[in-house]
């Protein structure tokens, strides 16, 4: 018996997986790869689709080793030992002496974390950020259609997503308001209906999209719903590496790629590469925007602009949302696998850290009012910093796949240095 129940948890360990994923198709999404592979990070639940044609999200937990030696995501850590904090993100950018105070940074995600606004609180709270709750005005939590009621169904892995925004949000524009809106699904008419609400908010500057799939040819039919001048609109370019996602392709959001973030003696005090696990690439179907000059892509370049996304470069989020109601032996049963979720402090990367980041960049800077696509950032360069190494994937040395001088497709024309470039 014994020896039975032993074989059963190396099997649970070894098949370790975190959240559910919802199960509804949407017809302008393909079937897209899942997160870069690795022996010390794991993807949020929300990031394996059940079925085709669903949308996935772009978040990634690193391991940390349990005091019994096994590497799990979902070791209980604290405010100061699980990634980087609210005070590195805004030195590494330069965002000091900005608030962003009273404008809204929208997140749309799928589904509901019926503990977004306690975690919030518990986030802000860990690094004395000015409290954010729906009593105060500072949140809202909304569904698809911008009402209080119903709300979607919970779902464990898009509350893991859901968390990483809000936090991010908080790091980055501490001044800023949050309109979280939770699509009934993840289906692409449902993300889209969201996507609607968040734009068309009063007070909205900037909306977040952490989530996307492989493009396919019904891609362009339904890009309108990012086509929302004067508010900026960004999206992650994926976390599988080489390789374009949608909606990052589209020709109205500002598509965010990824880095590895370290401090260093320079003298910016930090040092970027491009993450191997950023997406980029040529777009097999939109155009090409007038205001993307490289020249080894016909069409659509990705990405834009980028900040950390590297989860062994990661960055602290909390989050309590999950099926065994906390404590330690839902700690012990979160690091088998045999529930779902998570249990406070974890490290996390993924350009669904990024894109919430630029967003709320993009709040900060306040000059949203000229936003109409995602051609801002291409007329400001010499306020980016320019990250110039690091490879994304085998595309032959382009600049497609590998960190160089100027533009290129992992992190595109560089991170902030200061709001200027949105």
């Amino acid at each position: 018996m014994a020896a039975a129940l032993t074989a059963m948890l190396t099997f649970a360990v070894t098949a370790l997986t975190i959240g559910l994923a919802t199960g509804v198709q949407a017809a302008a999404l393909s079937s897209a790869p899942s997160a870069s592979a690795s022996a010390s990070t794991t993807g949020f639940g929300c990031v394996h689709p059940l079925q085709a044609g669903q949308a996935r999200c772009f978040g990634v937990m690193k391991a940390h080793r349990t005091a019994s030696g096994r590497m799990s995501p979902f070791t209980t850590g604290s405010p100061t030992t699980m990634g980087f904090v609210p005070s590195d993100l805004r030195s590494a950018y330069k965002l000091g002496g900005t608030s962003g105070s009273g404008r809204t940074v929208a997140i749309v995600d799928a589904m509901d974390d019926p503990n977004a606004e306690s975690d919030l609180a518990a986030y802000r709270s860990a690094y004395g950020l000015p409290s954010c709750t729906t009593a105060n005005g500072c949140f809202r939590k909304v569904n698809q259609s911008g009402q209080a009621s119903p709300l979607p169904s919970g779902d464990y892995g898009w509350a893991e997503e859901i968390s990483l925004d809000l936090d991010m949000v908080s790091a980055t524009c501490p001044g800023c308001h949050i309109l979280l809106v939770e699509a009934n699904s993840a289906n692409v008419p449902d993300l889209m209906t969201a996507e609607d609400t968040a734009a068309t908010t009063s007070g909205v500057v900037s909306v977040s999209n952490s989530w996307g799939g492989s493009e396919d040819n019904t891609i362009t039919s339904v890009d309108s719903h990012f086509n929302h001048p004067g508010v900026a609109i960004t999206a992650s370019s994926g976390d599988s590496g080489y390789g374009v996602s949608w909606p990052a392709s589209s020709p109205y959001v500002t598509a965010v790629g990824g880095t590895s973030l370290s401090k260093a003696s320079n003298s910016r005090g930090w040092t970027e590469t491009a993450w191997s696990g950023a997406g980029s690439g040529c777009s097999a179907y939109e155009a090409k925007p007038s205001w993307q000059h490289d020249s080894g892509c016909a069409r659509r370049a990705v990405a834009d602009v980028s900040a950390v996304a590297d989860p062994n470069t990661g960055v602290a989020v909390y989050d309590t949302y999950n099926s065994c109601g906390g404590g330690s032996l839902c700690d012990t049963e979160l690091q088998l696998g045999l529930a779902q979720g998570a249990d406070g402090w974890v490290e996390v990367g993924g350009t669904s850290v990024s894109s919430p980041i630029i967003a709320s960049v993009y709040a900060l800077a306040g000059n949203t009012a000229q936003v109409v696509d995602g051609s801002y950032p291409y007329g400001h360069t010499s306020a980016l910093n320019d990250v110039t190494s690091g490879s994304n994937g085998f595309c032959g040395g382009s600049y497609l796949c590998t960190a160089g001088p100027g533009y290129d497709g992992p992190t595109g024309l560089g991170t902030p240095n200061g709001t200027g470039a949105f």
